[in-house]
């Protein structure tokens, strides 16, 4: 009875502990999706606006739609350089994720796989890559596409895109948690190869993480403009970054301010079509390595 009644008094307190973190924690992660949500809102209101109703009005409210009208006037503006901006940062991002993807997999595969002399320390170079912020990259970089006299390629962007360090480390994490040791035995017990057992065997266990690492290169690549505005100096092989950042400078010179406006809501779609085909292999990705 002593114990019974010792406890009665602090179930009460203990349920209201646990309802005050829930308030706090669901408030914080409530004024994250605002803080998130609030800008990407006004950058679709205010692409619906007519010209010369950008400033009036409720910000975050509709008025003078005009959508359409704006997507036509960017898709015909300095004759449709628009649309070669999002083929450039199409190329880019899909092709620099892709193979990025690849020589992450087989990077990661081979570090968690296989016992070779250095095999830490390689790692650990890797990881150290990781930590170092990616604009410090971006002068070496150009003088090495320089020194090579590839600037104002395409391959000056493609190059360092199909390098992810942070994709070597997620993939030898999967590869670790995902790949049996046994599985592996048994192939070249059969006498596959190694490059038949890897692209047969480990790549199709790994494929849940390899979308998690396609998309976190495909998000950066299309996001950059360090890279491509020091690289590339033609417009018509610059992306949609790089573009959209100069008609936002050119104001002064006859570009309408709804031009980057809708420009960079219109280069928003391929993102979100990507995040929403892919989500539910990305969830699934983002947990392979939780239990083991």
């Amino acid at each position: 009875m002593s114990v019974i009644s010792a406890d009665r008094p602090t179930r009460p307190a203990r349920r209201g502990t646990d309802i005050t973190s829930k308030v706090v924690v669901n408030g914080m992660l409530g004024l994250m999706a605002l803080y998130t949500l609030i800008p990407l809102w006004w950058l679709f209101v205010s692409s619906t606006k007519a010209s010369g109703y950008l400033y009036t009005g409720t910000p975050l409210w509709f008025s003078h739609f005009d959508l359409v009208t704006n997507i036509r006037d960017v898709f015909s503006f300095e004759g449709g350089i628009f649309a070669t901006w999002l083929a450039n940062s199409a190329l880019y991002s899909f092709v620099g994720a892709t193979v990025g993807t690849l020589l992450s997999a087989m990077a990661g595969y081979a570090l968690s796989k296989f016992s070779f002399r250095g095999r830490e320390s390689v790692f650990n170079v890797v990881l150290a890559s990781v930590l170092i912020p990616a604009p410090m990259f971006a002068l070496p970089l150009f003088l090495l596409m320089a020194k090579l006299d590839i600037t104002n390629s395409h391959w000056s962007v493609l190059l360092p895109s199909c390098v992810s360090p942070f994709g070597v480390y997620l993939c030898r994490i999967f590869a670790a948690a995902s790949v049996p040791d046994e599985l592996l035995e048994a192939a070249r017990l059969d006498g596959a190869g190694e490059q038949r057992t890897f692209f047969r065997i480990a790549l199709p266990l790994m494929s849940p993480a390899l979308v998690t690492v396609f998309l976190f290169q495909f998000v950066g690549i299309w996001n950059n403009y360090l890279l491509p505005s020091l690289m590339l100096n033609t417009p018509s092989l610059q992306p949609v970054t790089v573009g959209l950042v100069q008609w936002r400078a050119e104001f002064a010179s006859g570009v309408p301010p709804l031009l980057p406006i809708t420009g960079a809501f219109l280069s928003l779609i391929p993102l979100l079509l990507a995040f929403v085909s892919l989500q539910r292999f990305w969830r699934k990705g983002l947990t392979a390595g939780s239990v083991k």
